[in-house]
């Protein structure tokens, strides 16, 4: 074989895995530019070091793997000058990777060993013995507690139990798996695009997700590498399903070197919104100290030297120039805007009542009647009111009697706009489509409420704190509670709490405008 001393990945037009599809949302293929832009992020000597080790725990296309043996063939050309023994040096000592299923372990193999067998006639290193080389996907089960789920990753056993299966979404590197290939070897850098999410077999119908990508990277620390970088979803920042103590850890972690976060996914993925953005990080060992935080938002690019944790916040304010206006709004001690806002299905009926309600014995008519209050929801994506007798309610009594703001829990995270806001008479309620908002006595005061809601001070420290299509109690914990004994502006407000016009300018640039 003739291996060309230029580069012998870059004779492929186009880069195939520029142009391949990716198998699910939850699993993305990186494009060979982002994955390029992901190792920029290591120190230069790294690829001049033959002693150094690379793993890819959650292969895919092989582009990281594949990039890094390109670099390494560069970089090593001095200390081994003959082009094949560099080659079969770099692939049998420094370069490995863990499938995350049997396709794409043999996609990788065929991505970096340029054959779907390492030692196969076309591969481009003559020393494996067998066919799996350093990419290697070994069986693997979950492990199941008393409850049905997987100690190692939370799966359920109702979607993927059924005994060994290649394709159970037990991945091996956070089942420990690997060890029976790899041994106890030290990896000096793990690199790599995690799976994000997993189903967890709960929520309505069983559509309920838990986090991956947060137990890959905890995996890897445990593993005591010089250096660690992923790409990631953002919205562990703010939030997230299971992430709290990630978070913290993550956030106190003087480790983390540099950050790129960008506001909107299709930067970086064209093809797949992930919500609450992406971002990709780099873990040094030897970083003690404050992070270059690197935030994309509308094509504008924000560099920051500072430290994720900034008190009494426990959530990381992504765009720095929310901080200052976040900072003063807590200024004056106030209470915060979440006091008033319900915690999910505030009065115990799930989203989808309103198509299942004759399956759980749930008396609702179409007509008001006595003894019946009018509830809200959404059939078949739209939204209506219907009436429920009194005796199928049970939760949130104490609130049905006063005048409240009906909020929808999902709506589009690309808009600064406040949703449609039902208002909402006394002896009527919800279901888990909405949150409650108060529980005021008149009108008046609702319609106070509301319009804080609509000013630009208000929605800037809700963005600030969103991380998702989904809100929680949670997103409105930045704000700060008002009077609604009178309506309150923008002018108000940002006199109130003395922004500056740089800060007035900011938040007028960026929240749009209420019709």
């Amino acid at each position: 074989m003739n291996l060309r001393t230029d580069n012998i990945y870059k004779n492929y037009n186009p880069d195939i895995l520029e142009t391949i599809a990716n198998l699910s949302n939850d699993e993305v293929f990186t494009p060979p530019k982002l994955a390029n832009e992901i190792l920029d992020l290591l120190p230069e000597e790294v690829w001049a070091d033959s002693t150094i080790t690379f793993l890819d725990p959650a292969v895919k296309t092989g582009i990281f793997l594949r990039e890094i043996t390109s670099r390494l063939i560069d970089g090593l050309a001095e200390e081994i000058p003959d082009l094949q023994e560099r080659v079969n040096h770099i692939l049998t000592k420094q370069v490995f990777g863990i499938g995350i299923t049997e396709l794409t372990t043999l996609m990788a193999r065929r991505t970096v060993y340029c054959s779907t067998t390492a030692n196969g006639p076309y591969s481009i290193c003559t020393e494996f013995d067998d066919e799996k080389g350093n990419i290697i996907f070994p069986d693997t089960e979950h492990t199941w507690d008393k409850n049905g789920r997987c100690e190692y990753c939370g799966a359920n056993s109702d979607n993927y139990g059924g005994g060994t299966n290649r394709e159970n979404y037990a991945y091996p590197f956070i089942h420990d798996n690997f060890k029976k290939e790899f041994g106890d070897m030290k990896f000096d850098v793990i690199i790599g695009n995690p799976p994000y999410q997993l189903n967890d077999g709960g929520g309505g119908g069983g559509a309920s997700s838990s986090p991956l990508y947060n137990i890959f990277i905890e995996k890897a620390k445990n593993l005591n590498p010089n250096y660690i970088t992923m790409i990631i979803p953002s919205r562990w920042m703010k939030g997230g399903k299971g992430l709290d103590s990630f978070r913290k850890e993550m956030i106190e972690d003087k480790r983390i070197k540099k950050i790129v976060d960008h506001d909107d996914s299709r930067d970086l993925f064209p093809t797949q919104e992930i919500n609450g953005g992406i971002c990709y990080f780099l873990w040094d060992k030897a970083h003690n100290g404050k992070v270059e935080y690197t935030y994309i938002v509308k094509g504008k690019k924000q560099v920051t030297k500072r430290f994720l944790k900034t008190p009494p916040l426990d959530t990381v304010i992504r765009d720095y120039k929310h901080l200052s206006i976040i900072e003063k709004s807590r200024k004056l001690n106030e209470k915060t805007f979440d006091e008033i806002v319900s915690a999910r299905d505030p009065f115990g009926f799930g989203t989808n009542l309103f198509s299942v309600y004759r399956d759980n014995n749930i008396d609702l008519i179409d007509k008001s009647e006595k003894d019946y209050y009018e509830i809200y929801g959404v059939l078949n994506g739209k939204r209506k009111s219907m009436f429920i007798n009194k005796k199928n309610v049970i939760k949130g009594l104490s609130e049905i009697k006063n005048y409240k703001l009906l909020y929808p829990v999902a709506f589009g995270t690309e808009t600064t706009l406040l949703p449609n806001v039902i208002m909402s008479n006394p002896s009527t309620l919800c279901t888990g489509t909405f949150l409650t908002i108060g529980n005021f006595a008149s009108e008046e005061h609702a319609n106070n409420c509301l319009s804080y809601m609509k000013t630009k001070f208000f929605r800037v420290l809700f963005q600030a704190n969103k991380y998702s299509f989904v809100s929680s109690r949670r997103t409105f914990s930045l704000i700060p509670l008002q009077d609604f004994s009178k309506p309150w502006t923008d002018e108000e407000l940002y006199k109130k709490y003395k922004l500056t016009q740089e800060e007035i300018d900011y938040i007028e640039d960026n929240i749009d405008p209420m019709d």
